[in-house]
């Protein structure tokens, strides 16, 4: 298998970037579904925090995996119908849009509620805005919502049609 994508075949990297966002995107969505109606205790304010580290994480892969689709040769989809190919470019720029826009929502989210995302304790983050109640909760509805239509998407991708 080749590092870098051909016209036919995406290359190692890009597959690596796939199931490894693809792993992480799951167990981040699991993970909020899961959390958010917890009473407040130590391990629901734990697993906030690893679900805002990975979420970082996430971050930092989408823009290491923008760069890397910016500068590879995407492959092509001359077999697909006109229609299906529309479908699989608007379903993969969606997922670009959702894997940038959740995480900096939820930063946003977390520094208008006044509490810094710490980056594996190695770090804090900047705070992006300063604490505001209600940015908060309007942050906290776009982020569920985001999250919400990335899980549509995902359905999407990997429906049979």
């Amino acid at each position: 298998m080749l590092i870098k994508n051909t016209k036919n075949h995406y290359g190692i990297v890009a597959i690596f970037l796939h199931w490894i966002m693809a792993i992480l995107i799951i167990g981040l969505l699991i993970l909020g579904l899961y959390m958010v109606p917890l009473p407040i205790s130590r391990e629901k304010l734990n697993l906030y925090r690893w679900h805002k580290e990975f979420g970082m994480v996430v971050l930092i892969l989408v823009v290491f995996r923008a760069a890397w689709r910016l500068s590879n040769i995407i492959p092509s989809l001359a077999s697909l119908p006109p229609w299906e190919k529309f479908a699989a470019r608007s379903v993969h720029y969606a997922f670009y849009v959702f894997m940038f826009a959740i995480p900096i929502s939820g930063w946003i989210m977390s520094s208008a509620a006044g509490f810094s995302v710490s980056f594996f304790g190695l770090f804090l983050l900047p705070d992006l805005v300063l604490p505001d109640e209600n940015l908060r909760i309007i942050l906290t509805e776009i982020h569920k919502w985001l999250s919400y239509l990335l899980i549509a998407i995902i359905f999407l991708h990997i429906s049979p049609l």
